[in-house]
């Protein structure tokens, strides 16, 4: 039997509507959510074509039972080897929390149907030893103002019934979670973009491109 869980999405804001401060742009309050220690000293932001590699390595740290949270079984290295090598063919995006030049937690937006994609997709992973600090709650805001700003309608998602973690990073955000024996399937409603979350993205694109050059002029110093 089906069970519905949560209900509903926040109002929509017109273009250059309401002013962020307050609760982020993706209508959840965001300042508390990841410890200030890891705020200050890394960051999340978009990988480049050229730095899926670090997803690719981030995924196969994944112990046992993070890859199953994260692909509803555990899959064998082989797998993620080339689950990853498809990234880019898929136009998926991936958002990742960076430290130290390594990916410790990231999430995927992979677009649905054909385009325009009015529809994506959202799957997430995080290493052991950084969970419980709020970083999935800042990748949930990062991918829903990402789905927003083109225009998306739905964002999907899918996990195991007893990943909790996930299901109250997504309660956080009013999805709506609908429960079928041991998944539950969630779907957001991403709010109109404004141009205050255009420009917003704008200015993280080219902070995380900065941040981009930076961590690979260390690995290839380290690498020297």
């Amino acid at each position: 039997m089906t069970t519905y869980v949560a209900a509903q999405h926040g109002s929509r804001d017109s273009f250059c509507g309401a002013p962020i401060a307050e609760t982020g742009l993706a209508g959840v309050r965001l300042e508390n959510s990841m410890s200030q220690d890891r705020m200050i000293k890394h960051q999340i932001r978009k990988l480049w074509p050229a730095e899926l590699g670090l997803y690719r390595e981030h995924m196969l740290r994944l112990d046992k039972e993070a890859r199953r949270l994260r692909f509803g079984r555990a899959p064998s290295d082989a797998f993620i080897e080339t689950y990853a090598a498809g990234v880019n063919d898929l136009k998926s995006l991936v958002f990742a929390y960076v430290e130290d030049g390594v990916v410790r937690a990231a999430a995927e937006l992979r677009p649905m149907g054909s385009a325009p994609y009015r529809e994506a997709e959202a799957a997430f992973s995080v290493e052991q030893g950084y969970r419980d600090e709020g970083i999935g709650t800042e990748l949930m805001a990062r991918v829903i103002q990402t789905a927003r700003n083109r225009a998306m309608t739905r964002i999907y998602l899918n996990c195991l019934l007893e990943n909790k973690k996930m299901r109250a990073i997504a309660k956080k955000f009013d999805a709506v979670l609908r429960i079928n024996q041991d998944e539950v399937f969630g779907e957001l409603a991403p709010a109109t973009p404004t141009c205050f979350s255009i420009w917003h993205e704008m200015i993280e694109t080219e902070t995380g491109f900065v941040a981009a050059v930076l961590d690979l002029q260390k690995r290839l110093l380290r690498a020297a």
